[in-house]
Formats: C-alpha cells, structure tokens, sequence
C-alpha cells in the first residue's frame, strides 16, 4: 500500500481532501487489481470527479462529476485522450476564470477547446517547474 510519501507530487501540493481520495481510492485498487499503472489510473479517474487539476495541484470542482468524455465513459469503453486533469465539462466562465489565475495569455480571444488545451500545457509546464525544484 502506498505511504504518504509516495504520492504523486502534484497531489502534495493540493489539498488533505484530495490526497485523501486519491489514498483510498488506491489502495482499494491495489486490493484489487495489484499494483501498476491500473491502480493509479483508477486512483486518478477517482480523483477528477471532485477535483480539477490547475497548474501544479489539484483543486475543488464546484459541481462533482466527470471531467470530460473519456471519464463520462468510464473504463473498458474505447480509449479517448483526457483532459489531464482540466475540467473539460466546465462553463466557458469557469475555464477562463481558471486561465486567468494562471495568467494563460490570449485566454480572452479562446473558445473553450481552446481553452481547455491552454490549461492543460500551463497546468504541465507549472507540474514541470515545480518538480525541478
């Protein structure tokens, strides 16, 4: 079972709620399906249902649920990219808002696609710095 040390590195930077659940969520997994990249994946689709991945953590979502078509679809569906974390089914409103706390140039001029792929490439740049560090 994995120690609070193991924790992905983003997940150290959120919020008790969000380690919480991404602990639990993996270790049942572990339980069930063994360690590997299936435990984490599991761990992860837990933890973008309550939460949105901006810049290098995760934060709350106003409204609980699916981040984006692959996770509506749930797993043994043909794969989709996801969202890495952005809350795709989000309000236009709510992705820009997110774009401007992270200063996302140009977010003014975007759509929400295009906001969504905005966040995603600062939401990994920040990760990346951060795990330079």
């Amino acid at each position: 079972m994995p120690a609070r040390e193991e924790l992905p590195s983003t997940l150290r930077r959120s919020p008790k709620e969000a380690q919480e659940t991404w602990l639990k969520t993996h270790d049942s997994a572990v339980r069930e399906y063994g360690q590997g990249q299936r435990a984490n994946r599991t761990a992860y689709a837990a933890l973008k249902h309550s939460f949105e991945k901006v810049g290098d953590r995760w934060e709350p979502k106003p409204e609980r649920g699916p981040s984006d078509e692959q996770a509506r679809r749930g797993a043994g569906k043909r794969a989709k990219s996801t969202s890495g974390g952005v809350d795709a089914r989000a309000s236009k409103q709510h992705l820009y808002e997110r774009a401007r706390e992270l200063d996302v140039p140009g977010r003014s001029a975007m759509n929400k696609e295009q906001l969504v792929e905005a966040l995603q490439q600062e939401s990994g740049r920040q990760t990346r710095r951060a795990r330079q560090r």
